[in-house]
């Protein structure tokens, strides 16, 4: 069966997404783009910890994002808002990382449970200088974590406190005997123990969780690691906090000192487009933007095959796993936000990034294993925007809806042969694109043009793949920085793509420009 050829613009409409008309777009190159998938040469699994999430104590994050409490007349589910909720079942979250972040290390998990009108009340010193009255602590965080269907993944504080606080914290928490803390658990309501899948040995060491040398934190690391100890027979990934961005010699000292101490090492990496001081607005840039944010985007690629190249010397089975749990876009402030409290809109230019960075992972899929956006609710590059009893799923969101098909299927590997984007001395391939032969062999393949002015003819050579029938969804709207808010939730969301004709083994795909194209063989 074929599904027909996307009929670009009349003369007054085009392409509809979530209700927006999007402009006309440039004819596409006389010459097609060319990719080429290879089913006949399966590669590595697409983990689907590559989908995991971050929740902070930053913000509206957890408290008004992800928290309410029971007493709150927005709808609930024992605290945890159900609009929230049932959107990030929807996207099938994997796992989410808490509570920090930079608030890990200055974090003791015992002000965090018992009664919560006894909890102390602190002041969170790294965001925006607001209290933290504990309301969202260990058991909120657990059973939120189950409540999602969702793994946890929490960072310990090496920064400010010794190994046996993390160490009593791991037993409180996964402890099934009769011990004191075990049933100190069980007085505070939870008698069974919780799995606890991924444990962060600290964050940032070489900034806010301590500003070590790598040296002292390879020491740190394995004298901490020592510590967390869980019952027999119970699993979990002791994950050591790894290099920023590019440096390469923090993963070097950690892989040739502490390796045998941990069976993850992180990556930080964060899309600014301008720098640290001025990183650019979320909204109303020019194209000359639009283009540097993907171009340093791309800058990810550079950074998984460098450090990846480094674990290969101490690790060359891959059985350490390389995680990017901390990613995404950061931007200026929303002008009249909380100082601190890292608010952004989120566009289309965010769900570019958030394709591009799914495909880069797809290519690395045999060392990273993981990866944590940030940040899940109301933060960065967040999922959902939430303000008193409304939410609204941003761009990203639906490009983790699109990709959701990948979670735990296996790599094909992809070759693009694709014409360049350029504008203002910044340059990138127009086509990006990933596939993966999902777990109910269903063939997903990524396409994601990046050029926002003109579309893309693509002709895709499908080996080794056998299917009669494709769909798809495609996400684009009318601007750049095509947004959804609270009047407007559904400006952009994915729609039906018919832009795709697969004949002989080939798909011919009218590509529109700025768009994220998902296509199902079938």
């Amino acid at each position: 069966m074929k599904v027909s050829r996307l009929l670009f613009c009349t003369a007054l409409a085009g392409l509809v997404s979530g209700g927006a008309m999007a402009q006309q777009a440039a004819p596409a190159p006389a010459l097609p783009d060319t990719v080429s998938v290879r089913g006949d040469h399966p590669g590595a699994k697409y983990d689907r910890h590559l989908f995991g999430q971050f929740a902070e104590h930053l913000g509206t994050g957890i408290y008004g994002g992800i928290w309410v409490g029971p007493n709150s007349k927005i709808p609930n589910v024992r605290g945890y808002r159900t609009d929230v909720l049932d959107a990030l079942k929807a996207i099938k979250v994997p796992v989410v990382r808490w509570p920090g972040g930079c608030f890990a290390d200055e974090y003791h998990w015992r002000e965090g449970i018992g009664p919560r009108n006894k909890r102390p009340v602190k002041v969170n010193t790294n965001w925006g200088g607001v209290t933290e009255d504990n309301a969202v602590g260990t058991h909120e965080f657990m059973d939120y974590s189950e409540l999602l269907g969702a793994e946890a993944y929490v960072s310990g504080n090496v920064g400010s406190a010794p190994p046996r606080e993390m160490a009593e914290w791991v037993e409180y928490m996964t402890s099934p005997t009769g011990s004191t803390l075990a049933k100190e658990r069980a007085a505070n309501g939870r008698k069974t123990p919780w799995k606890l899948a991924m444990f962060g040995i600290g964050n940032e060491l070489w900034g806010c969780g301590g500003n070590m040398t790598p040296e002292y934190a390879a020491d740190e690391t394995r004298r901490y690691s020592t510590f967390i100890k869980v019952p027999e027979g119970v699993q979990i990934m002791k994950v050591a906090s790894g290099a920023n961005s590019e440096d390469y010699n923090w993963t070097e000292v950690m892989m040739q000192k502490a390796a045998s101490a941990f069976s993850g090492i992180g990556v930080h990496y964060y899309t600014v487009p301008g720098t640290w001081e001025q990183k650019g607005a979320a909204t109303g840039f020019d194209e000359e933007a639009w283009a540097r944010t993907l171009v340093k985007t791309m800058k990810m690629e550079e950074l998984l095959q460098n450090h990846s190249r480094i674990m290969d010397k101490y690790d060359p089975k891959k059985r350490v796993a390389l995680l990017v749990d901390e990613w995404g876009t950061w931007y200026d402030q929303e002008p009249g936000s909380h100082p601190g409290f890292l608010y952004q809109q989120n566009s289309l230019r965010d769900a570019v990034v958030a394709s591009l960075n799914l495909d880069i992972f797809a290519r690395h899929a045999d060392r990273v294993r993981g990866a944590n956006i940030a940040q899940m609710v109301n933060v960065l590059q967040a999922m959902l925007l939430t303000d008193g009893n409304r939410m609204v799923k941003t761009p990203t969101y639906w490009v983790f809806d699109l990709y959701k098909g990948y979670q735990d299927g296996t790599v094909l590997p992809v070759e693009v042969s694709s014409h360049w984007y350029r504008n203002g001395g910044h340059e990138l391939r127009a086509v990006s694109s990933s596939a993966v032969r999902g777990t109910d062999g269903v063939v997903h393949v990524a396409l994601t043009n990046v050029d926002p002015n003109q579309a893309a003819n693509v002709s895709v050579q499908l080996a080794g793949i056998s299917g009669g029938t494709v769909s798809g969804r495609i996400l684009t709207g009318t601007t750049m920085d095509a947004h959804n808010t609270f009047d407007a939730p559904d400006t952009i969301r994915p729609v039906a793509f018919t832009g795709a004709t697969l004949a002989n083994g080939t798909l011919s795909v009218a590509l529109p420009a700025k768009s994220v194209v998902m296509l199902d063989i079938r």
